[in-house]
Order: C-alpha cells, then sequence, then structure tokens
C-alpha cells in the first residue's frame, strides 16, 4: 500500500470550475470518503486519481511518485464502479482475472491471486458463474475481487453501494469496513450517502462547490462541524437552524423567542448569527432521556405539529422562533398532534455559525 497526496489540484471543463484547488493527504491504510451533495466535485477528484480525467493544475502523488502524466494502467490503482463494471461473457473468475491477463501474467499466477481473492470476499463456489446468475450483492464482491487481485497501491470506490437496497448496502457497508481491515489498505471511497462515509470511514472529506469544506474523523464533524454546511450536511435528522442575534449576551430568535448565549462561543453583541441545535440536544419533558449536568434550558411549552413513530424512536416537530424544529424522543409513546409538551433544550450542545461566512463560532 502507499501514501496518497493531492496539491492545489484543479479541474475546469471550459468556464467550470469543477474542482477547485483542493489539498489532502492520506496515510497509508486509511480510510478516507470524499462527500457531499451531488455537483459537489468528489467524483471528478476521484477520477482523477484514477487518470480518467485530465487535471488542470496541481499534482497527484501515490507513494514517492508524481502521477499526474501516467495513465489509469501505470498508476497501480484499483477501482470499483458504481455500474460493476462486469464483462457478461465472462465468468466470475475470468472477470476477476481479466487485468492480470492483460498484464500478462501467467496463468498460475492469476488462478492463485483469484483464488485467494475468492476465500478473501467467499466467493469460491461463484468462480464459474456468469454475471447474469449473480445477485446485486454478489456482483459488487466480483467488482471488489477484480479490484483485490491486482494488489494495488491505492484502492477507489466511486459510489459502489448506491444500486443496492437498504438491507443489502447495510451488509456491504460490513463486508468493505471488514476488507479494509484485513488488507489494511489506503482507500479513498466517493459516496452521497454520510451514513456510508460515517461508519466506513477513518477521516471524512466533506466538499460544497468544488472545495473543501473540512476534513476531520465522523466524531469530529459531527460534534465540532467547522461551517454551517458541515453541520447541515453530516447528521440525521439534520441539525436545527435558526437565525438569532446576540443582544445583551442572549440570542433573539424572534420577538417572542430568546435563549441564553451557548457557552464556549466567540460571538459579539449586534451580531447576526445562526443557532444550530441537533434532534438529539432537545428533550421532550418527561419522556425522553436527559443528560445530566449541561446548560440546559428550562424547558418551554411547545405545541407538536407532527409525530413520526420510528420504533425505537419517535421524532417530533414543533415551531419555535418562527422556525419548524425537530427533536428526537428517546423514550417513545404515542404523541397526538397538537399535545403541547415541555422541551429542554442542552445549550451546551449548541453551535453558533456567523451568518455571513458561515464559519464556526465556538472557541472550545
Amino acid at each position: 500500500m502507499a501514501t496518497l497526496s493531492l496539491s492545489r489540484l484543479d479541474k475546469n471543463y471550459g468556464s467550470f470550475h469543477a474542482v477547485k484547488g483542493i489539498d489532502l493527504d492520506v496515510a497509508d491504510g486509511e480510510f478516507v470518503a470524499l462527500v457531499g451533495p451531488s455537483g459537489c466535485g468528489k467524483s471528478t477528484t476521484l477520477r482523477m486519481i484514477a487518470g480518467l480525467e485530465d487535471i488542470t493544475s496541481g499534482d497527484i502523488r501515490i507513494g514517492d511518485r508524481v502521477v499526474n502524466d501516467l495513465p489509469p494502467r501505470d498508476r497501480n490503482i484499483s477501482m470499483v464502479f458504481q455500474s460493476y463494471a462486469l464483462y457478461p461473457h465472462m465468468t466470475v473468475g475470468e472477470n476477476m482475472g481479466f487485468t492480470l491477463k492483460i498484464a500478462g501474467r501467467g496463468k498460475a499466477e492469476i488462478a492463485e491471486a483469484v483464488a485467494k481473492a475468492a476465500r478473501v470476499l467467499e466467493i469460491e463456489a461463484l468462480l464459474d458463474r456468469r454475471p447474469a446468475q449473480l445477485s446485486g450483492g454478489q456482483r459488487q464482491r466480483v467488482a471488489m475481487g477484480r479490484a483485490i487481485v491486482r494488489d494495488p497501491d491505492v484502492f477507489l470506490f466511486d459510489e459502489p453501494l448506491s444500486n443496492l437496497d437498504a438491507k443489502l448496502r447495510g451488509q456491504m457497508r460490513t463486508e468493505i469496513k471488514e476488507l479494509h481491515a484485513r488488507l489494511e489498505s489506503t482507500i479513498v471511497y466517493v459516496t452521497h450517502d454520510q451514513v456510508e462515509a460515517m461508519t466506513l470511514a477513518d477521516r471524512i472529506v466533506i466538499m460544497k462547490d468544488g472545495r473543501i469544506e473540512q476534513v476531520g474523523s465522523p466524531d469530529e464533524v459531527f460534534n465540532r462541524p467547522a461551517t454551517q454546511f458541515v453541520a447541515g450536511f453530516i447528521g440525521s435528522p439534520p441539525m436545527n437552524m435558526a437565525d438569532a442575534r446576540v443582544v445583551g449576551g442572549n440570542l433573539r430568535l424572534s420577538d417572542e423567542a430568546e435563549l441564553p448565549l451557548p457557552p464556549g462561543v466567540a460571538a459579539q453583541d449586534g451580531q447576526n448569527v445562526v443557532l444550530g441545535l441537533r434532534p438529539d440536544d432537545i428533550y421532550p419533558q418527561g419522556h425522553g432521556i436527559h443528560t445530566e449536568g449541561g446548560d440546559a434550558v428550562e424547558p418551554r411549552d411547545l405545541t407538536v405539529k407532527l409525530s413520526e413513530p420510528l420504533g425505537n424512536e419517535t421524532l417530533l416537530f414543533v415551531d419555535f422562533g418562527g422556525k419548524g424544529w425537530t427533536a428526537r424522543m428517546l423514550n417513545p409513546r404515542i404523541v397526538k398532534r397538537g399535545e403541547v409538551l415541555g422541551f429542554h433544550m442542552d445549550l451546551s450542545r449548541a453551535h453558533l455559525f456567523d451568518a455571513e461566512t458561515g464559519r464556526s463560532l465556538r472557541t472550545e
């Protein structure tokens, strides 16, 4: 395996600036996920690493080599595509060994590499079948097996699970995580699914409009988002957001709603800000699990506009300060539309962002 380094990487399509000077270092054996909305530049970045897209400027380094001008076959990378890209007329074993065959490897070497990869992925029984005889999950394992046999420096995954149903996606996430642990491989994984990114990656790269918004561990991007965009993108249900103004040490959300300024933030009197608070940190009185300590605001009576029972929890939707807020009830019961409940808000878990720049105002 090897390290991967991107330095001031740019990509232009005519007048459209798709990737804007990104810098990223991936350690040997690290699993890094690129995540963001459609059109943010994550797949373009992956394709430039693979050599499938020319770069406009900057450098791509794999190990100790700058690979800007090398064709894909000479970069010693393997890529797993969303569409699997299996040859329908070949058996599973032939698909897995094809890249080694065109590289001129001997039959015995190919057979050994295919058998080893098949054992790792537990698909030995499928080697004589053709892709049309396989399920979606089995085809994905074959695509990963074809990548493994090359023993690459870097694995690249381009939204590999997006064609699978929800249950199978969960299963394949587990298998990819176990595969990474066994191979100790360097992986760059592109996805639009934050759950995949949070559960699989050592570090997450969150992109927006061709730029990197934040790089950090799943814990860091969830609990210490650097920008309002990251805070709203990571987390399900998404973070509650409300425009506010700092007035006399308080946050004024509207003429009727005011909250104390959260601890650990640097905000000036009169500053326009955005308050963020996750549904997990708003506790329906008497029916949620409220952590001891913190800076919970005394319960406010709010009217439930809608409830979504999900079995082990219930999501409650209320209006506060002229905005719709979501709270998570962790000790669920039936809640009727129009019911009035008291809600604690734990401001020790709140986030504050500058209304103009979107940057976090937290100092700790």
